[in-house]
């Protein structure tokens, strides 16, 4: 399983709106071949700033599946103008995952 990370810092004044976007966006990456799961996380020190964590089967699950996707136009066409800047996304898998319950 790969984590993608994706740092989202949105216009001032916008956060509303991104939220009610990113509520129709989310029904978009959730029907995407090898998506798990995600969390939308606000920052509680910075309200314009959000987290997104996405987790995939594989990294070529996002990078080429959902990325080269005609999904992806949709999913850029409801947030990226939230944006201040491209958000910074990475990934990373995990070396002690807590499987404990």
């Amino acid at each position: 399983m790969i984590l993608e990370v994706a740092l989202l810092d949105v216009k001032q004044g916008q956060q509303a709106a991104f939220e009610n976007a990113f509520a129709e966006a989310q029904q978009i990456i959730s029907g995407m071949s090898g998506y798990i799961s995600h969390q939308l996380q606000k920052c509680i020190e910075k309200d314009h700033r959000y987290v997104l964590l996405v987790n995939w089967e594989t990294l070529d699950d996002h990078q080429v599946g959902f990325r080269q996707s005609s999904e992806y136009q949709q999913w850029r066409d409801l947030l990226h103008h939230f944006y201040l800047n491209f958000p910074e996304v990475e990934h990373f898998t995990a070396l002690y995952p807590n499987d404990a319950a």
